[in-house]
This record gives C-alpha cells, structure tokens and sequence, in this order.
C-alpha cells in the first residue's frame, strides 16, 4: 500500500468515527509539549502530573498533533518513562459529543470555552490559523477602500 493511500485511510478512520465513548482504562488528556521521536508530553484529567505517550505506528507521519490538543490515551505496562499510548486523536465534534454524553473533564471545560471567545466561534476550530499572516477585519478592510478612493 502506498504512502498516499495508506494515509488516506487513517484520515478516513479517524474522520468517520462513531464517536464512541472512552472505556473504563481510557483517558482524555491534553498534550503540553511533543519530546521527539514521536513522544508527547501530556497533562491527566484527573491531576497536575505530567506524563509521557507514544504515538502509535499507525499515525505517524499521517496524523500530528500540536500543543493543546485534545487525545484519548490507553496505558502501558512496558517502560519506565512512557507511561501510555495514544489511542484516539480528540476533534471538535468528538469534544461536544464528549460533553453532551457527560464524559468530558471539567478540568478542560473552562479553557476551551475561554479560547473560543478568543477565536470567535467561527466554527472553523479544526482549521488552524496561520501565524505569520496579518489578520485582517472585513471592517478594516471596507475603512481602507473608502479612505483611498476620497
């Protein structure tokens, strides 16, 4: 199977989810800071501890997660450090699902409404917005039209 196709079937898996609920020894947590060599630092629903997670074979170099996002984790045995794997990568829609169905953490609740606030609830909150581009209001831009046309 090619590269292409291979990740286009871990997209397709990942997007067209049941949205099922976490079982018993499944977390929610959120990720802090990627390590390398396809480890993520992440913080646990249930306290301030930190703690390390591998990034299954089957995402890497498909799917990347970024600090602040939401994933859903399975613990190991092996190791020392690594103390869980990642099963599931959280989208929005998993997060509202979450909080209707009553699972999600109230640790995260206040943080992510917070950030909405900030962004504007556009609705585009798996898109992410770039950077190093000036945003720019619709409102200004109208200022800026009528002001060189004067």
């Amino acid at each position: 199977m090619s590269r292409t196709t291979r990740r286009k079937h871990v997209f397709k898996e990942m997007m067209e989810d049941d949205f099922e609920l976490p079982k018993e020894n499944q977390k929610i947590c959120k990720v802090v800071a990627s390590r390398g060599n396809n480890l993520h630092e992440v913080e646990s629903s249930e306290g301030p501890e930190t703690f390390l997670v591998s990034m299954p074979t089957k995402f890497r170099k498909n799917v990347w997660v970024k600090r602040n996002d939401f994933i859903l984790v399975e613990p190991i045995t092996e190791g020392d450090k690594v103390k869980a794997e990642i099963c599931k990568i959280l989208t929005p829609d998993h997060v509202k699902e979450y909080t209707k169905q009553g699972v999600w953490p109230k640790k995260f609740t206040k943080k992510r409404e917070h950030s909405e606030e900030r962004d504007g609830g556009s609705g585009d909150e798996f898109m992410h917005r770039n950077t190093n581009r000036r945003v720019v209001d619709e409102e200004e831009e109208d200022e800026d039209t009528t002001s060189d046309e004067e």
